[in-house]
């Protein structure tokens, strides 16, 4: 029930849940607190796949990474948030495992290795691309490493243990390759265009095409929206550049005109003299 009144909510009510008296007291403390530019401690150890311990700092440290907080186990809004990122990163020019990296980390204490390696089979294979696998991984761990991960990014939680089920926001976090918060994107499904433009802004521009760099000069980020829209004074600054531009070439018309017009009269008056 809890899950079903969240995915039934929009983002931004998710965003600042704690502004909201009048919801279930199950969903208040349920939100993202923007923590752009926080740093993820990296030296936080969790499980991988196989078992083995391991720190955020394997995975974080030489491309941009797409975090992904969900429960395994999470029969609905956990899913649509996984199964909307790989919709959302088919339609992208860059691979995982090459241009950026996926950290799914379970935020279930009680999840093991085991169920990571089954969820991470299924969404490689879902996403299809060669090299995925060593590229997007599934982690468990401890409560006490999980809370100081929920806690960096701004990932509120609770848990309901008359239902056994836990209240969460649903959405995506883009980390810098030095493991600092750079864009939210709320929500289960993910725009292609705001992704890739996160992707490129999370990596300081070191991934991408002159098109990117295009894109970027006319949208740019609105972090209560959590998406990227048009950037109004980009396009008014361009407007009154292409008006200058227009005034400039009509009067350049126009001297060229009189000054033909100049020469021909010039021209005029000399034959007539000469004759």
């Amino acid at each position: 029930m809890v899950r079903a009144l969240i995915a039934g909510l929009s983002p931004l009510l998710l965003a600042g849940a704690a502004a909201q008296p009048g919801l279930p007291s199950a969903l208040r403390e349920v939100r993202f607190d923007q923590k752009l530019n926080e740093q993820v401690p990296l030296s936080l150890e969790f499980r991988d796949e196989a078992g083995r311990t391991v720190q955020l700092s394997e995975y974080v440290h030489d491309k941009p990474v797409i975090l992904v907080l969900a429960q395994l186990r999470c029969p609905m809004l956990c899913g649509q948030v996984l199964n909307g990122l790989v919709r959302a990163m088919l339609d992208l020019p860059f691979d995982v495992g090459k241009e950026f990296a996926v950290l799914t980390v379970s935020f279930d204490a009680r999840e093991t290795p085991e169920m990571a390696t089954a969820f991470k089979e299924t969404y490689v294979h879902r996403y299809g691309r060669p090299g995925a696998e060593q590229g997007w991984h599934f982690l468990t761990g401890e409560e006490s490493s999980i809370q100081r991960l929920t806690d960096a990014v701004g990932f509120r939680f609770t848990y309901d243990a008359e239902h056994d089920q836990f209240a969460h926001a649903s959405g995506i976090v883009l980390l810098t390759p030095t493991g600092k918060v750079s864009r939210y994107f709320y929500d289960v499904r993910f725009s292609p265009r705001d992704l890739r433009l996160g992707l490129v802004e999370a990596s300081a521009n070191r991934i991408g095409s002159a098109a990117d760099q295009v894109l970027l000069f006319c949208f740019h980020y609105d972090p209560v929206e959590g998406k990227y829209g048009p950037a109004v004074m980009t396009f008014v600054r361009l407007g009154g550049v292409l008006t200058m531009l227009v005034v400039a070439f009509f009067f350049l018309r126009l001297w060229r005109k009189e000054r033909r017009r100049s020469r021909l009269r010039e021209a005029t008056t000399v034959a007539e003299v000469t004759s």
